[in-house]
């Protein structure tokens, strides 16, 4: 077997957060994460010798700077164009997968953890939302915005995209993602100006 045919880490852990994105993190054991990387059994677990968890925690850390890469991107433009790419990224994966996929972060943070402990993923996943927090926050502080009202903002416009991406899901629309858009916008541009 040729070393080009070794899947890569990061093409595993994409897929065990394609997967987890799809049917959450319980529901997924990482046979299925490998099978869905074709990715063999074997060099998964070379890959995350400490199992799921390990496999899933990367995933949503992936899932994290690939979305805080286009933020970051976006965002020097302004907080309403950073705002367009956050939801136009979220929309292209609802509508690609047709409303299958969601966000594996969301998916992560929702739920219930096997054991008293908190899990290295769940902790991840709060960091994620953290990190896309404080982006969308310094954008906005930087464009006007007092520091108490962007760091508000920042959290409704993640907390509205996260919770809208799930609507989305369970109406077979997009018609959420583009209420909520519409008032994120209007919300914006209001902090910027005054």
């Amino acid at each position: 077997m040729g070393k080009s045919s070794t899947p890569s880490r990061e093409r595993i852990v994409a897929g065990a957060a394609d997967m987890i994105s799809r049917r959450g993190l319980s529901a997924t054991s990482i046979r299925e994460m490998a099978k869905h990387a074709k990715a063999p059994l074997g060099s998964t677990y070379h890959y995350f010798p400490e199992g799921k968890q390990q496999l899933a925690t990367e995933a949503v850390r992936f899932t994290g700077e690939w979305v805080a890469r286009s933020l970051r991107r976006e965002l020097e433009a302004g907080p309403v164009a950073g705002l367009r790419a956050f939801l136009d990224l979220w929309r292209k994966i609802v509508v690609g997968s047709d409303f299958h996929a969601g966000c594996p972060v969301l998916a992560v943070a929702i739920e219930e953890p096997p054991t008293d402990e908190t899990p290295p993923s769940l902790v991840a996943a709060a960091e994620v939302f953290e990190q896309w927090e404080a982006l969308l926050a310094a954008s906005l502080r930087e464009h006007g915005a007092d520091a108490k009202q962007a760091e508000q903002l920042a959290t409704l416009v993640v907390a509205a995209v996260e919770g809208t991406v799930a609507m989305c899901r369970a109406k077979r629309s997009t018609q959420p993602l583009d209420q909520a858009a519409e008032q994120l916008q209007t919300l914006i541009a209001a902090a910027v100006s005054a």
